[in-house]
């Protein structure tokens, strides 16, 4: 059953309408399958019209959808024999990041990425993708030995921010960030990040360092929440729009400025409404960019992040 956000009523209703017609009709009594397809075009229209004028604010409500695919969605659809590896071999497991070795296609890779979880149970185990240190700790582990094996690394990005939570704070939460984001400037093997749903500040930066940084068509990436920067501006959460849109939050605004390189499609109503075609469409983007970063040495690789992170905002 899909989930509407505020902006969807319209075509929320037109589905509803859909959904009794179909039922009639299943009783035999009226042939109305042709006011049936009339209402489904006329949904499929609405829904595509209503998704390319989306709003920062509307995007980054798509990107934090309940429904919208995470971190383990990802890797069982695109990757293959995934091996987690847990704990940063200083203080513990976070399992608001995970990461692992995996095959895409016929490439070994290290895969690595916020987990937001999907119910109630599963968001509490996660922390709702907050990562605290030792996840940080273990993403530079698990991008170390990435490098002493010689395989690329993919990075899914997916996190409203780093917990700030107290415990945090006093096991080290900036260092591990920058220490996390060092390490991505310091691999020697190729390097691709894709932002997939939120990228909330430090928190998303520290596994988003790389020499291609990719952004689904409705994701968002930002410094601080448009919640957060309005409540710092205006002292209000409520001007939040207002925030996203001075922000520039959006895929199409990134790609403009230099911060991201590639803005990955989703399907038609977000990736939520068909997160396999989602998942098959950044699969094919993430082999696109390693393929192409394949036959470039360290030295070359280094220098690639040093220049696109050095030059934004020149």
């Amino acid at each position: 059953m899909i989930s509407y956000l505020e902006f969807e009523k319209p075509v929320a209703a037109l589905e509803a309408r859909i959904a009794e017609l179909r039922e009639t009709a299943q009783s035999g009594e009226l042939d109305i399958s042709s006011e049936i397809r009339r209402l489904e075009a006329k949904s499929a229209d609405l829904l595509a019209s209503t998704y390319r004028a989306l709003t920062p604010w509307q995007k980054t409500q798509v990107a934090r959808h309940p429904a919208r695919p995470h971190f383990q969605d990802y890797v069982a659809q695109i990757f293959t024999d995934f091996l987690p590896l847990g704990g940063d071999r200083l203080y513990g497991e976070d399992q608001a990041i995970v990461g692992g070795m995996a095959r895409l296609g016929d490439r070994r890779v290290m895969v690595i990425g916020h987990e937001k979880g999907n119910d109630t149970q599963s968001r509490i185990r996660h922390n709702f993708g907050m990562g605290k240190p030792e996840g940080y700790r273990k993403a530079v582990r698990l991008m170390e030995l990435a490098g002493r094996f010689g395989l690329p690394v993919v990075t899914l990005v997916d996190t409203s921010g780093a917990f700030p939570g107290v415990e945090a704070e006093e096991r080290g939460q900036a260092e591990a960030i920058a220490r996390s984001t060092e390490a991505c400037l310091a691999l020697q093997v190729p390097m691709v990040a894709a932002i997939v749903g939120e990228g909330g500040s430090g928190g998303a930066v520290a596994l988003a360092s790389a020499e291609r940084v990719l952004m689904f068509e409705h994701a968002v990436y930002s410094v601080i929440s448009p919640e957060g920067c309005a409540s710092i501006l205006w002292r209000t959460a409520e001007k939040a729009p207002e925030a996203a849109e001075a922000m520039k939050v959006t895929a199409q605004d990134l790609l403009s400025l230099g911060v991201i390189d590639r803005i990955v499609p989703e399907p038609v109503g977000g990736a939520h409404r068909n997160p396999a075609k989602a998942a098959q469409t950044l699969g094919l983007a993430l082999a696109d960019e390693l393929d192409a970063l394949a036959r470039k040495d360290a030295s070359t690789l280094r220098t690639m992040r040093e220049e696109r992170f050095l030059k934004i905002g020149a």
